[in-house]
């Protein structure tokens, strides 16, 4: 799971095998393979780097 504040302030976990889609409209919306929309505080490169960082530490293991 990675770890994103929403827009509100909440801390969230997301599953990063649902993430589809990560847009910048200027605010960073997450759109998962369900079709929920998550709109965050994250840049979508620093979603890009959690995600990324995640999948390294499950194939390092």
């Amino acid at each position: 799971m990675i770890e994103v504040t929403k827009i509100n302030g909440v801390k969230i976990l997301v599953n990063p095998h649902l993430v589809e889609i990560v847009e910048e409209t200027p605010d960073t919306v997450i759109t998962l393979t369900t079709g929920k929309k998550i709109i965050v505080k994250e840049s979508r490169q620093e979603i890009k780097n959690l995600v990324k960082s995640y999948r390294k530490d499950i194939f390092a293991d």
